[in-house]
């Protein structure tokens, strides 16, 4: 891109003073960023001195542009080599192309101060064809870095949800999320179900979260998609718009938690509710966890026998013997509150009384096909524990 400074460059001792104004020009660069540019002022010493090496190293580079017009100025290793990579992560290339253009406004207006007699158009010539080829290298390095970013991203993205599928709490997630930017993300959910066998399933699934103002982590684990939502309001809405992005087959939405923390909790859940879905063939989808408690229960699952027994058969025990028989009557009849009275010779009255006195405490309804299926196996399975036994 770069074009020949002109017919007659500045001239050697145009150069030599420009170099040892370089120090000089730098310096008065950075007083009017301070001076115009309100966010520059903010930033640490350690960056300023970051940004005062840039432009140094740009006016050094154009001298030596100058001198040797026909070869491309190395601009990504001379200029911006001046400065780590963190540069590039806390001055956004909006803030960088204002940097860029103080510099070369300062330049510009000393140019008839450092040239020598009949030098000062070659010198103007050259500040602003050199400042074009800077705001292309400028470009190339957030390009290159963005590039690189997220290919980082990519992976580091992929080790937190493995570690989330795997249970893990090493310290090293809360360092991995930071990083991700979910230190402080909450609320937080797992959805977990089929991954589509073609596509861009992260491409479209990160997409869909956009499109309802929701974060989102991808992960692909076997023929499992596992997605990570969070920061969003209504977690629920934001499930049931994603769960279009999965496979055929059940979608399972585990409990919101805090943060991504916890979020190895929510993942459990999830899966092990992916696991018992198929028990339940019509179930909603997506489907919370919570709601295949008895599914999973039956399937094995530790953590959800010990759910059923906390928050269903435990409250029915200390609610007394009354609801419990209640209970455990409307059950046995089917649901038929009239039957259910005469076998317990009540008014059916007060068996409306102790059932609704039984969800209260427990969320299910002993009359509802779903609540009645989990009640019974809350109670078959805490009967068969001998350590949580209601006749213990």
């Amino acid at each position: 891109m770069s074009d020949r400074v002109s017919s007659r460059p500045p001239s050697a001792a145009t150069l030599r003073r420009l170099e040892r104004a370089s120090g000089s020009l730098a310096t008065r660069a950075v007083a009017r960023m301070d001076d115009e540019l309100s966010w520059f002022r903010t930033m640490p010493a350690d960056q300023r001195s970051w940004v005062v090496l840039v432009a140094q190293a740009g006016i050094a580079s154009l001298v030596e542009w100058c001198r040797n017009p026909s070869r491309p100025p190395r601009l990504t290793g001379e200029v911006f080599g001046a400065a780590p990579r963190e540069l590039a992560r806390v001055v956004p290339l909006k803030h960088t192309v204002d940097l860029v253009k103080v510099t070369v406004e300062v330049m510009d207006d000393f140019v008839d101060t450092v040239a020598e007699p009949g030098d000062a158009d070659a010198l103007r010539l050259a500040v602003l064809q050199f400042s074009r080829e800077v705001a292309f290298a400028t470009a190339h390095v957030y390009a290159s870095f963005a590039e690189s970013r997220g290919a980082w991203d990519a992976r580091l993205e992929a080790l937190v949800v493995d570690a989330l599928v795997r249970g893990e709490r090493s310290e090293e997630l809360s360092g991995r999320a930071s990083a991700l930017g979910w230190a402080a993300m909450s609320p937080v959910t797992v959805l977990v179900g089929a991954a589509p066998r073609d596509g861009d399933v992260h491409g479209a699934t990160r997409r869909a979260a956009r499109q309802v103002r929701s974060e989102v982590l991808v992960g692909v684990h076997a023929d499992q998609l596992v997605v990570v939502l969070g920061g969003a309001d209504d977690l629920a809405s934001v499930a049931e718009r994603l769960s279009d992005e999965f496979a055929p087959g059940p979608v399972v939405v585990g409990p919101v938690v805090d943060s991504l923390g916890r979020a190895g909790d929510s993942a459990a859940a999830a899966l092990a509710g992916l696991r018992a879905a198929r028990a339940w063939p019509g179930a909603p989808r997506p489907v919370a966890a919570d709601a295949l408690l008895a599914e999973r229960a039956l399937d094995g699952d530790p953590i959800a026998r010990a759910t059923l027994h906390e928050r269903v058969a435990l409250p029915l025990q200390t609610a007394g013997g009354e609801v419990l028989e209640t209970v455990r009557a409307v059950l046995a009849g089917g649901g038929n509150l009239e039957a259910s009275a005469r076998a317990l010779f009540v008014h059916p009255n007060t068996v409306r009384y102790r059932l609704k006195r039984a969800a209260e405490l427990t969320g299910m309804s002993a009359t509802d096909p779903r609540g009645s299926w989990t009640l019974q196996v809350a109670l078959a399975l805490t009967a068969l524990d001998p350590e949580r036994s209601l006749w213990h």
